[in-house]
């Protein structure tokens, strides 16, 4: 069972494509489900009518999903059972610390981990982390280890406005969706050792990850913070499905283009091959 998670913050983009393409192939190649998230737990980002048009493109390219969307924003009583469950073992602490307050600290260095809640004042909800190396093998990237402790320290579950943390929510809904595999772009690589770690606290299963590189501008600037156009044509469909197979390592020939998109997708399945991938964490476009 795969899934793609998109925030509704925007159009996609190529790169949002090309991760979608990944994880669509390596569930269909395999027999499995694939599902659409949205991942909207941050309403603070979410833009009006977002949501339908990430839908729509992702038809319009012919990717079909499986079961119902889920909407994260609608998912809280799920997200406070999962936190209540980790306050019952002491597992949490409140922290009133600002983001300006630990502007120039690398990691979260525990400030208030032994202090007594201050009612009255804005607090987020962090969780214990405690020294332990966490280690997986990612299908693209190879051996992966991070002691989360000494590289973030103690996470949030739930922000000072009270809205839940990315981290909580994905690992909350992986788990209750069945998630089998993740497949995704490598910027979230060093935060899969934190949802390994809360998947561990919460007593869930753990995906196994693969992470393709993240696409950037031949300068190493991010795709999706470019000045460079990266919407996707619904006029150039075909050549841009082509363009992101060519980025996975699938090679297509020229007469696939000319196929349709049911018989491109089909090729694209039956040559899909998560070894096929660059195994490096960003690949660079042709200027």
């Amino acid at each position: 069972m795969g899934r793609f998670a998109p925030s509704p913050t925007g159009d996609l983009h190529l790169g949002s494509l090309y991760t979608a393409a990944a994880s669509y192939l390596d569930a269909r190649a395999h027999g499995g489900r694939w599902l659409v998230r949205m991942e909207d737990v941050d309403r603070t980002r979410e833009v009006p009518g977002a949501a339908a048009g990430v839908l729509g493109t992702l038809e319009s390219f012919g990717f079909e999903w499986d079961g119902e969307i889920v909407r994260q924003a609608e998912r809280d009583a799920h997200y406070s059972a999962a936190l209540e469950a980790l306050e019952a073992r002491g597992l949490t602490f409140e922290c009133t610390c600002s983001r300006l307050m630990l502007a120039e600290e690398e990691r979260y260095p525990g400030s208030c981990r032994m202090r007594a809640p201050q009612p009255g004042i804005a607090s987020a909800i962090r969780l214990k982390v405690n020294p332990r190396e966490v280690q997986f093998i990612d299908r693209i990237q190879g051996a992966c280890r991070q002691d989360v402790a000494l590289a973030v320290g103690d996470v949030i579950l739930r922000r000072r406005d009270r809205l839940f943390s990315y981290l909580l929510a994905v690992v909350v809904d992986d788990a209750a969706q069945g998630v089998t595999h993740v497949v995704r772009g490598a910027d979230l690589l060093d935060s899969t050792p934190r949802q390994i770690y809360l998947q561990q606290e919460l007593g869930l299963p753990t995906p196994i990850y693969a992470h393709v590189p993240v696409l950037v501008e031949a300068d190493g600037g991010k795709l999706s913070k470019s000045a460079r156009s990266v919407r996707l044509d619904p006029g150039q469909v075909m050549a841009q499905l082509m363009h992101v197979f060519a980025l996975l390592g699938l090679d297509p020939p020229s007469a696939i283009g000319d196929s349709g998109i049911a018989a491109a997708w089909a090729w694209a399945k039956g040559r899909w091959d998560a070894n096929r991938v660059a195994s490096r964490q960003t690949l660079h476009l042709e200027g």
